[in-house]
């Protein structure tokens, strides 16, 4: 059919609105929106799991009970009338531990002129809720029409901040997006463009292709971990309590098992909107459920198992008790087993599965 006789088929009054060009490309934009996994991701499925993610996560539940520890037994029974607060006897040089770490929320010593020393970071929303319900509990164990003398010793420790919980998430983030981003768009565009097809055909070794990605995911995470342990160092004085060996282990660990993860989805995939949709719905309950920005303990007990088990879980908490409490090696064993187990079953997997064409 000629231009001119589609013309004027499109502007017969027969021919009806579904023939006019405005409609039929407002068809064609419909199309391609619903052939693009990314688009559809994004759109719909990332507000739902958000959503629900976060729902979940902030629902209404009965009040926090509140970790302190008292530096005698006697304000421990004192503290422990308040069903508010979980109360922890310890010896004075692992109290002060315990509150420099964040480990408890309020510290409660004898003053030695008499009455009670509270300590707490007024800065930590769950350090000024204890000092309310600590001092109701302390002044009604009492039972005295005199109360007892209360003395605020606030604190302001590095470990038990905000930003000391977030940056270790951070981190963590930053180790699965680089390494599942960077290993399945570098692999899926060099098949797309029949890169990959080209080098097989050459004496290359196949594993010698595969390694440079991992040679490659090292080397920039010298930087990529640099960057941010030095700003959260220097503009907030975030700690690194444990030893460096055991952060870099850590850190190369967690890398390699988010790139055996980004090599298992590329391993077939042949578009790079594929990939992309493939990526974010494997990232994104991780991004929700493994405590990035809040205590992945705000979920049910009932799912905890399965968000431990999950493998930036597993990079970030070891990451905290490593950087705010300085866990040894042994201590984070059970991480770093999980890591393991990822990084093993996924890299055999994609070498299984592994397309070269």
């Amino acid at each position: 059919m000629s231009n001119e006789a589609a013309r004027t088929l499109a502007n017969t009054p027969q021919a009806g609105f579904a023939a006019h060009p405005l409609a039929q490309l407002t068809i064609v934009r419909f199309k391609e929106f619903i052939r693009e996994p990314e688009a559809i991701f994004w759109v719909f499925v990332f507000p739902i799991l958000l959503a629900a993610g976060l729902g979940i996560a902030f629902r209404n539940r009965p009040a926090d009970v509140l970790r302190v520890a008292a530096s005698t037994p006697a304000l421990a029974q004192a503290l422990s009338g308040n069903k508010l607060l979980d109360v922890r006897t310890l010896p004075p040089a692992a109290a002060e531990s315990a509150l420099r770490e964040g480990r408890v929320a309020l510290l409660a010593q004898p003053a030695p002129e008499g009455g009670v020393i509270l300590r707490y970071d007024d800065n930590n929303p769950e350090g000024r809720t204890a000092r309310l319900l600590a001092g109701d509990s302390i002044q009604k164990a009492a039972g005295r029409g005199d109360p007892v003398p209360l003395t605020d010793r606030l604190v302001h420790e590095a470990g038990s901040r905000y930003i000391d919980f977030l940056i270790p998430g951070l981190l963590g983030m930053n180790l699965m997006g680089s390494a599942i981003w960077g290993m399945g768009f570098a692999i899926v565009d060099a098949r797309r463009k029949k890169l990959m097809k080209r080098l097989v055909a050459t004496p290359m070794p196949r594993h010698h292709y595969l390694l440079s990605f991992v040679l490659s995911r090292l080397l920039l995470l010298v930087v990529e971990v640099g960057v941010l342990l030095g700003f959260g160092a220097g503009a907030f004085g975030v700690p690194v309590r444990g030893s460096l060996s055991v952060l870099v282990l850590l850190c190369v660990l967690g890398s390699l098992s988010f790139g055996a993860i980004g090599l298992l989805i590329a391993s077939r995939v042949q578009t790079i909107e594929a990939v992309s949709g493939i990526m974010n719905v494997v990232m994104m309950p991780m991004w929700i459920l493994s405590g990035v920005f809040f205590s992945s303990q705000r979920f049910p007990d009932l799912v905890q198992p399965l968000i431990r088990l999950l493998p930036l879980t597993a990079v970030i908490d070891a990451l905290r008790a490593h950087m705010l409490r300085g866990a040894t090696l042994a201590e984070i064993a059970p991480q770093m087993a999980i890591l393991t187990g990822w990084m093993v079953l996924c890299f055999i997997a994609a070498l299984k599965l592994f397309r070269w064409r």
